[in-house]
């Protein structure tokens, strides 16, 4: 089933989770979350994302972005895991 699209309000912070496939761990050492959130930075900046904070949790992430437009959200999110992923 496809996900409801993403409600936006300009300017508004929006709690964004991404949870590993079937909840299995997302990260496995130190450098995964430094890469993940190195590539989090990277991504923000390119797509217009204002960070606000951030929990790395072993199988799940917590955010909260600010976005300058309707797409800025999932082009950051899918921006970290073209990165992340392989």
């Amino acid at each position: 089933m496809p996900r409801k699209p993403r409600f936006y309000l300009p300017g508004i912070p929006a709690h964004v989770i991404q949870r590993g496939n079937n909840r299995q761990p997302l990260f496995f050492e130190t450098d995964d979350y430094q890469a993940y959130i190195a590539w989090l930075k990277e991504g923000a900046e390119k797509h217009g994302c204002a960070i606000h904070a951030y929990c790395l949790m072993t199988n799940h992430v917590h955010l909260l972005l600010t976005p300058e437009s309707p797409e800025a959200i999932s082009k950051t999110i899918q921006f970290v895991g073209c990165q992340y992923v392989p």
